[in-house]
């Protein structure tokens, strides 16, 4: 089993190919310590296997291990070595010990996995990389060898935005290399981003540092740690990849030692991201990513690996790079006994170390490299299975590897297994883990020590809204956000009762905050458009919620119905106490001077009229909207009919008079009664009419008013309405006439020119309501037409009846045959 790990950076120099590579650019490169633990993890997989004998009883897996130094020539070089039987490079070369070469584990990034996935697809060897391919490395799709034990990276985009979303980050930076990956990322990460409204405010790109570059790639830094000082951006996504790291790592050590003000940012990492220091950065202050985010392909905790780690000894162990790593991770040498120099004991402490030196606890690279190697065990242990009964054949096959190459993808294709951790691990239709992300709160410590603490996880295989998850209690922010969440927007929030209003020329999430116009409110922050309240609601002052409406109806519970209601009843108390008197005076000549009968009629109609008016008061009902107006238009009609007939007895009975006139036969009973039945006949057919085609009806009105919803009876048809009162009208205006042109008649006979009155202040009153009427609403409307009706009916009862009152009660003495003979002569 061959595993290819990026341990080391290189001081990456152009060259090609016309020489042969050097077997190792020792002279050119510094380890990463913290890598070394995928070697480890490496190690401890193949002993846990090989001691297990339920999964390859008989047979024993080993290991090549070398190493790419992040270099395109040196990881063609050793990926050739791995396929050479020979001690030179010299493929398809079959002489000495043959290699039972069975699938080869790596590379820590896709350029590194692609060059080694190259050589290997010719040869249709397995290939298991830990690292996700980005979306730019399009032929790992046609590399039917390649399998990849990490999510898709488009899961990864896909939680970032979900991240950001949940802490309402709309106005965030991006942090890459300059280099062809940096810019593939900020093209995937923008569009995902521009979809859910979410800015980029400002893109730094950080030189790819290949250990040169002196005083311009110093003052480069400079520059940049000052910009990222003073920018008023909270939150950085940085695509952590290992020349990111590298470069955001000698930005901020230049800010230390330039004195550039604290970088104290939010950093969203992607997967990649780890403390990995090179010997040179050991004064990295790693407080800057103090409450910093990241991704983290699933793990969990590996039994026994920390203490395997605890019992390593550089002098027994022989990995090929242990020596190597403890003399720059301790910062000593392997010497002769015989020099005096300070020498490596073998003695150290692993868990001493910084943790961005080394870790004891398995991270997610070295997690996915173990279960890298369970993989291959259990499709090994498969394809045995399978070949039982031809069990020298399959033998036969480890003999030929070339063979054996074609008959293990199947089995590693349907792979699926539970890991000493508990977790499941299969790979999809693409060859890659099924599986989401960690995330994880980097919380860090003077001393350089730190915590990963799992605060949530995106899982895309779970079901819509339970994907993602996050625990803010648990969550550790920078000390300069004073433990609060940061805010990430281009200006302040826009609070309910504003609206968001787009700042020309600028990123759509800026803008302005505008009030919310009249009408409208916004109930929530950051509010794209105020809205409508329902019709039964209106907007508070502040236009942030809205407020019940109340109903708006005449009720005998408000002041104003109180006195309409009182003084309808006082108005009807006064007409029933005047019918009263004249009933007790009814044989008096002033009672019968004037048609007796048709004065009762028209005593009663008044006081009906009176009572008629409490049918407006009070909340509308289908019984009382439907007699209101019709009993009105009918009583009106039988009282101003009555003043007609009164009228008319008084011109006739002058009439009839004169010697030889023909109007007596019209003096009498049965011309007044046929007046006050004819004429409230025509104003009874009106109203039937209209029950009968589209009768008033309770409704509601929701928009007349802004504060109250307004009960109200519906007419019906508004233009009946206007009939009834248009023939009320022309009765009075025909009394009005009448009565005017015989105010002059004999004393006698006349009360001609009360009428007169009475009937001007009649007409005055319903001319002025028409308007009054039109112009008002909810109660106010109602109470304009009760108080018409009581006005008109109190200048008939006042005018009419008043004198004649007077001189019954205060002058019977004038309430006689002989005084009204006398006053006529």
């Amino acid at each position: 089993m061959i595993r290819k790990s990026c341990v080391t950076v290189e001081k990456c120099k152009d060259g090609d190919f016309e020489e042969k590579p050097k077997e190792t650019p020792a002279d050119e490169y510094v380890a990463v310590p913290k890598n070394y633990q995928h070697v480890l993890s490496l190690v401890f997989a193949v002993n846990e296997v090989n001691k297990n004998p339920n999964i390859l009883s008989n047979i024993t897996l080993g290991f090549q291990i070398y190493d790419s130094y992040c270099d395109a020539k040196m990881t063609y070089q050793n990926t050739l070595n791995l396929i050479s039987h020979h001690r030179k490079t010299i493929p398809n070369y079959k002489c000495g010990v043959e290699k039972n070469l069975i699938a080869a584990i790596g590379g820590l990034d896709s350029e590194t996995s692609s060059h080694m996935a190259s050589i290997l697809e010719l040869y249709k060897i397995l290939q298991i990389t830990y690292s996700s391919f980005t979306p730019a490395v399009s032929e790992k799709d046609h590399i039917s060898s390649l399998y990849q034990m990490a999510p898709s990276e488009a899961h990864q985009y896909t939680g970032i935005v979900q991240l950001l979303l949940y802490f309402h980050w709309k106005w965030v930076g991006i942090l890459v290399t300059a280099d062809d990956k940096g810019e593939t990322f900020v093209k995937m990460l923008t569009r995902q981003l521009s979809h859910n409204s979410i800015c980029i405010a400002v893109t730094e790109r950080v030189v790819n540092y290949g250990g040169s570059g002196g005083l311009g790639m110093i003052e480069k830094c400079q520059n940049m740690a000052e910009s990222l000082s003073k920018t008023n951006v909270n939150v950085f996504v940085v695509n952590a990849d290992k020349n990111t790291k590298t470069g955001l790592q000698w930005l901020l050590l230049v800010g230390i030692m330039m004195s550039v003000s604290p970088i104290n940012k939010v950093w969203v990492m992607t997967a990649d991201w780890d403390f990995s220091s090179e010997p040179y950065h050991k004064d990295l202050d790693i407080q800057n990513f103090h409450g910093a985010l990241s991704f983290a392909i699933h793990s969990s905790e590996v039994k026994g690996f920390h203490s395997f780690l605890l019992n390593l000894n550089p002098h027994s162990e022989s990995d090929g790079f242990i020596r190597l790593f403890w003399e720059q991770a301790f910062s000593c040498e392997f010497l002769d006994m015989e020099t005096e120099e300070e020498s490596c004991t073998g003695e150290e402490k692993l868990e001493s170390l910084p943790g961005a030196f080394f870790e004891m606890q398995m991270t997610s690279q070295s997690y996915s490299i173990y279960n890298a190697v369970y993989a291959v065990a259990h499709v090994l242990h498969a394809m045995l299975a399978s070949r039982t009964k031809h069990r020298d054949m399959v033998l036969g096959d480890f003999l030929r590897p070339q063979k054996s190459h074609f008959q293990l993808q199947p089995f590693l294709r349907n792979i699926l297994f539970n890991n000493s951790a508990g977790d499941t691990v299969f790979f999809n239709e693409k060859r890659e883990l099924e599986g989401g992300f960690d995330i994880i709160n980097w919380v860090t410590f003077p001393n350089k020590s730190f915590l990963r603490v799992k605060v949530g996880e995106m899982d895309p295989q779970a079901p819509l809204g339970s994907d993602f998850s996050i625990d803010e209690k648990i969550l550790t922010w920078h000390q300069s956000f004073n433990q609060v969440v940061p805010l990430a927007l281009c200006n302040d929030h826009c609070h309910p009762g504003y609206s968001r209003q787009r700042k020309e020329g600028e990123p759509f999430c800026c803008y302005n905050c505008t009030p919310c116009p009249e009408g409208k409110i916004s109930n929530q922050t950051d509010m794209d458009d105020c809205f409508q309240c329902q019709d039964d609601r209106y907007p508070n002052q502040e236009r942030n919620q809205c407020i019940t409406k109340k109903e708006n109806f005449l009720s005998y519970e408000a002041p104003l119905g109180i006195i309409l209601a009182l003084l309808a009843l006082a108005f009807s108390a006064t007409t029933a106490l005047v019918f009263g008197i004249f009933i007790k005076h009814r044989k008096t000549p002033i009672v019968k001077a004037n048609n007796r009968n048709l004065t009762y009629t028209l005593l009663i109609s008044l006081l009906l009229c009176f009572l008629c008016s409490l049918l407006f008061i009070g909340k509308p009902l289908t019984l009382t909207c439907q007699l209101r107006q019709t009993a009105f238009g009918i009583i009106f009609s039988v009282a101003v009919s009555s003043v007609l007939a009164k009228t008319l007895t008084v011109v006739l009975a002058f009439m009839a008079t004169k010697p030889g006139s023909k109007m007596r036969k019209w003096v009498g009973k049965r011309f007044s009664t046929s007046i006050v039945l004819g004429c409230a006949s025509v104003q009874a057919s009106i109203c039937i009419v209209w029950l009968c085609t589209d009768p008033p009806f309770p409704d509601v009105d929701m928009h007349s008013l802004p504060k109250e919803i307004i009960v109200e009876c519906n007419e019906g048809s508004a233009n009946m309405f206007y009939y009834l009162l248009g023939y009320m009208g022309l009765l009075a205006l025909v009394s009005f006439v009448v009565a005017f042109f015989a105010r002059k008649l004999p004393d006698t006979f006349n009360e001609a020119k009360f009428i007169t009155f009475s009937m001007l202040v009649f007409c005055s009153v319903w001319l002025s309501f028409v308007p009054t009427y039109l112009s008002t609403k909810g109660k106010y409307m109602v109470a304009v037409e009760i108080f018409s009706i009581l006005a008109s009916s109190a200048g008939i009862l006042g005018c009419i009846f008043s004198p004649k009152c007077y001189i019954i009660v205060f002058k019977p003495e004038l309430n006689s045959k002989e005084q009204l003979k006398k006053r006529n002569k």
